[in-house]
């Protein structure tokens, strides 16, 4: 069975489901994901997220603000560790982190901000999901000054260099990978997902962003994990069943055996 370590699934199109949320769900689970994390990118959506997947106890929530979010709330420490702290479902802080693709001038907001979510993942103990994009050294830089290898946590839908993802592996972070990777462009990453030792190896969809081939262009879903897995299968010389095994205990050491204490939550892995 497959884990989607990162998904959005309150932005999921459920137009191929004829607008239904319980359908959408029913046909990933159909297609072996067995457990979803979906993952918070704004405060001001959470609540209504969480509440969407509250029925599914085989979906895992994490409580941050996106790095690129500029107009919504502005989270204190305080604000993300009650949340964090206050419900067993929440295993993770993020998605937090540095983009500087979409974003221009001064950007010490967003530096702060991802100061603030690697203090609160210290304080409630639970591990830290990693958006980076343009922004290897100084993501990695503040990961190392603010002791951020004291919860670990993955680098998301990773797109970087094995330069980048050696210093994070040294910090006890996870690499995950994305549909990106069966993209004809990604000869350079697949060298990358050839190098992750297998017992640092995470997969995801990032749903509903980044479909993979042959669905590239589409809007993306869970069932579509086992094609992550599948690339990852072939890249390295093994079975998708292997990948999945890997990766689902992988997600399952990183997320529930967490400092924070979790326990085993809802699904299969």
């Amino acid at each position: 069975m497959f884990v989607d370590s990162h998904c959005h699934l309150d932005r999921v199109d459920l137009s191929a489901h004829g607008g239904d949320f319980a359908a959408m769900m029913d046909q990933a689970g159909q297609d072996g994901v067995s457990r979803m994390l979906c993952v918070s990118i704004d405060l001001e959506h959470y609540p209504a997220m969480r509440a969407l997947v509250d029925p599914y106890t085989e979906v895992l929530v994490s409580v941050g603000v996106h790095p690129s979010e500029q107009q919504g709330l502005e989270p204190s420490v305080a604000d993300l560790v009650k949340l964090a702290s206050a419900d067993a479902r929440v295993v993770a802080i993020g998605e937090t982190g540095l983009d500087y693709h979409y974003n221009e001038g001064d950007l010490d907001w967003q530096r702060e901000r991802f100061r603030r979510h690697i203090q609160a993942a210290r304080d409630c103990g639970k591990p830290l999901i990693i958006h980076s994009r343009d922004a290897r050294e100084d993501t990695i830089s503040i990961l190392r000054d603010e002791k951020a290898a004291r919860v670990g946590g993955v680098m998301h839908c990773f797109t970087e260099t094995w330069e980048m993802a050696q210093a994070a592996l040294e910090l006890g972070f996870y690499i995950s990978f994305s549909g990106i990777l069966t993209f004809k462009n990604a000869e350079a990453l697949s060298d990358v997902a050839r190098q992750v030792p297998l017992e640092r190896l995470l997969i995801e969809t990032d749903a509903p962003y980044l479909a993979p081939v042959p669905h590239r262009g589409k809007k993306n879903e869970p069932r579509f994990l086992p094609l992550v897995a599948e690339k990852i299968a072939e890249i390295r010389g093994l079975d998708p069943a292997e990948v999945a095994a890997v990766t689902a205990r992988n997600f399952e050491r990183l997320f529930l055996h967490a400092k924070g204490g979790n326990e085993m939550l809802g699904g299969a892995s």
